[in-house]
């Protein structure tokens, strides 16, 4: 009589397990990068991490946008064995300034198409972008995932901090301030201690000398005395004859 409760309860947990697994699977299946974050004002390689996450279907496309509110002045895709990119420019609003160059256009749009991610399969497609923003703490690129029965997944939604993650999370990029620059004072501090450790060796090396000498000479000396004293044995056997 009282297996059937504790059936009952066995069949509610399992569903239960299975509805959380099922409410968890799209939120780790979404297109994001890798890696997740950056130094402000550098350069880097960002890998656009895209899986596939229908049993039924294959990708078959991916767009991912640049924003312009951050324009980035370089933004060169990595070739993607068995996939074609496009790479779409647009003109700016306002030009920026890279290394003393004015730039009127930028790449805001990366379009990849001709090949397949399958059924548990995911795909890498690296972009080396910069100079990474010194004035934002993220990038937001808004994604747009086709299958090859022409569903469109749209990876654009921007995930708050200390909210919960939206349904359709867009990839982000979280940006760090730069390291304190202090390589020079380092450096140099490398190079005193480098000094001194070669003054101490040069120190060491004239002491180990001085003492190898001392060494010699004291070992000479005793020959000599076991020579004299040997010296003095026989001319005193000599004058006893």
């Amino acid at each position: 009589m009282q297996s059937t409760p504790r059936r009952r309860l066995t069949a509610v947990g399992a569903l239960a397990a299975t509805t959380v697994m099922l409410c968890a699977g799209p939120a780790l299946a979404h297109v994001g990068v890798d890696p997740e974050e950056a130094e402000q004002g550098g350069y880097g390689v960002v890998n656009f991490k895209v899986p596939n996450e229908r049993d039924d279907a294959a990708t078959t496309k991916l767009e991912i946008s640049i924003p312009t509110d951050h324009p980035l002045a370089s933004v060169m895709p990595q070739p993607v064995p068995g996939w074609d990119v496009k790479v779409t420019k647009s003109e700016l609003d306002k030009p920026i300034e890279m290394h003393g160059e004015k730039i009127t256009e930028a790449v805001t749009k990366l379009t990849w198409t001709g090949g397949k991610i399958g059924k548990g399969e995911f795909q890498q497609f690296p972009v080396s972008m910069g100079e990474l923003p010194k004035d934002a703490d993220q990038i937001v690129f808004k994604a747009l995932q086709t299958y090859d029965d022409d569903e469109v997944v749209r990876w654009i939604e921007e995930p708050k901090e200390g909210q919960p993650e939206p349904e359709s999370p867009a990839p982000v990029l979280k940006l760090a301030p730069a390291a304190a620059s202090g390589s020079d004072a380092k450096n140099g501090a490398g190079t005193e201690q480098t000094s001194a450790d070669v003054a101490a060796e040069a120190k060491g090396g004239a002491e180990s000398g001085t003492d190898t000498t001392a060494r010699v000479l004291g070992v000479a000396g005793i020959v000599v005395g076991i020579a004299g004293v040997a010296f003095g044995v026989l001319a005193g056997r000599r004058r006893s004859a």
